[in-house]
């Protein structure tokens, strides 16, 4: 993927049992706890490159957020902050390397950033 590419869509959830057979039946996705994220089903869609994961809900998360990949988390934050956005969570550790972070647009509507390879 390439910077600007959506790389990932969380869905967030009150019950994964209940939301991976949902979207299982209902899409055709696989739906999977991947080794080290316990707790996080990840999706793929049929064509084997959309995706995102099962997230819980809570107050701050109740809408599905889609995920940017960029170059660099650090300018992207300063470049969105510049152009009157706002951060909702810093910079934070995926991987080694890998990390994501949640900026805000100027209507604010959630976005996720991520940089790195998953790995």
């Amino acid at each position: 993927m390439a910077h600007g590419d959506i790389t990932h869509i969380d869905i967030p959830v009150s019950d994964m049992a209940r939301a991976s057979g949902f979207y299982s039946r209902l899409f055709g996705w696989n739906i999977a706890e991947l080794p080290g994220f316990e707790g996080y089903p990840m999706w793929q869609a049929p064509n084997g490159i959309s995706g995102g994961g099962l997230a819980p809900r809570d107050e701050g998360f109740s809408q599905p957020r889609s995920y940017v990949e960029v170059d660099s988390i650090d300018e992207t934050i300063a470049a969105a902050k510049d152009a009157g956005g706002t951060v909702l969570m810093e910079k934070q550790p995926i991987t080694d390397t890998s990390a994501w972070a949640v900026i805000a647009d100027l209507d604010g509507n959630h976005i996720g950033l991520y940089e790195g390879t998953v790995g």
